[in-house]
């Protein structure tokens, strides 16, 4: 994985980050049960997800590159 990837994974801590796009959060939305956040840019449309304990999580993961292939856009 090089820099340039729009994920990173942190083996050493088993986190997972998945950019959608370039920008900063305006906010974050933490969703403990599933052990994610994510990161809400000034217009309302998610910047990234962040993934604790990933390998735990395949349905997140799935779900962020679900999101990621879209142009980083939840679906209606």
């Amino acid at each position: 994985m090089t820099r340039s990837s729009p994920v990173f994974y942190d083996r050493s801590t088993d986190t997972m980050y998945v950019t959608f796009r370039e920008g900063r959060a305006a906010q974050t939305i933490a969703h403990d049960d599933r052990d994610f956040a994510v990161d809400i840019g000034e217009d309302g449309q998610p910047v990234g997800y962040e993934i604790q304990h990933a390998s735990e999580h395949p349905d997140v993961i799935a779900e962020a590159l679900r999101i990621l292939l879209r142009g980083g856009r939840i679906a209606a």
